[in-house]
């Protein structure tokens, strides 16, 4: 009997596993109301200019600079971000991923 099992599982094992790999997906659903169509003027237009030392990549946002990424040919590339919309340009970094120290409450009083 216990060598019947193994041999009945290698035997139906292959065709269970045919017979789910084969059926359809189910049919993508409508987006839920109120949700727009894209708009291509809210995305970013962006602008590449190399250059012998670096090369800049410009951001746009109707028609407005807002951000220009500059790397060098050598060293870490940087960000150059205009917060205020004054075109006053502060370098900052901008990571995928910063470092956020732990902030939890150990003892209050």
């Amino acid at each position: 009997m216990r060598r019947l099992l193994p041999l009945l599982l290698l035997a139906v094992l292959p065709a269970w596993a045919e017979q789910s790999a084969t059926q359809p997906l189910p049919a993508v659903p409508p987006p839920p109301p109120g949700m727009e169509a894209f708009d291509s003027a809210l995305e970013p237009e962006v602008t590449i200019v190399k250059g012998e030392r670096e090369t800049r990549e410009e951001f746009r946002m109707g028609g407005k600079l807002y951000m220009v990424k500059v790397t060098p040919a050598v060293g870490r590339p940087y960000f150059l971000v205009d917060r205020h919309g004054d075109g006053i340009f502060i370098e900052t970094d901008i990571e995928p991923r910063p470092t956020r120290p732990p902030m939890w409450i150990i003892h209050s009083w």
